[in-house]
């Protein structure tokens, strides 16, 4: 069980978030849409830190979970917690895949796939666009107001 608060935001929270969002933020977390592969903002990142939603700011993944999969997008062996992602079966483009949301907004983030490295074997595969990114001793966004569960860990702690 997380120690975050799950809850979705409240349509004047949605509301005001959305007002702030790039149209290509918009088409990713909103509409599903993906972003043009090995451009996105993290792929190359390599700073220590954690990958959140960039629409709630809820923890994802964190840095030491990275590594390059030659597909084009930031990918990640391991979740920040489990609870901080659901999965939905998409079935798009004539392909059958695992679409994965935030659980507390609802948001677009990628995909996952049953090909990634020990030892998850799960290859969470996201679009920069979708991510904030906090680096190791900096405090975790707060962006609904909730506050961060006291201790929390360091962003990049295992």
């Amino acid at each position: 069980m997380s120690r975050f608060d799950l809850t979705p935001p409240t349509d004047a929270q949605r509301q005001a978030i959305t007002a702030g969002l790039t149209p290509d933020e918009r088409r990713v977390l909103l509409q599903h849409g993906t972003e043009a592969a090995f451009c996105g903002v993290f792929l190359d990142n390599k700073k220590d830190g954690v990958y959140t939603c960039r629409f709630c700011g809820l923890p994802l993944f964190r840095s030491s979970a990275k590594f390059d999969s030659g597909t084009g997008w930031p990918s990640f062996f391991a979740t920040y917690d489990d609870t901080h992602l659901r999965y939905i079966r998409d079935t798009s483009y004539g392909m059958v895949r695992t679409e994965e949301v935030c659980a507390r907004c609802g948001s677009h983030l990628g995909h996952v796939f049953p090909d990634g490295p020990p030892p998850t074997g799960h290859r969470h595969c996201l679009n920069s666009v979708a991510l904030g990114f906090v680096e190791q001793g900096e405090s975790l966004p707060d962006l609904l107001g909730r506050g961060v569960p006291e201790g929390q860990p360091e962003p990049a702690a295992d």
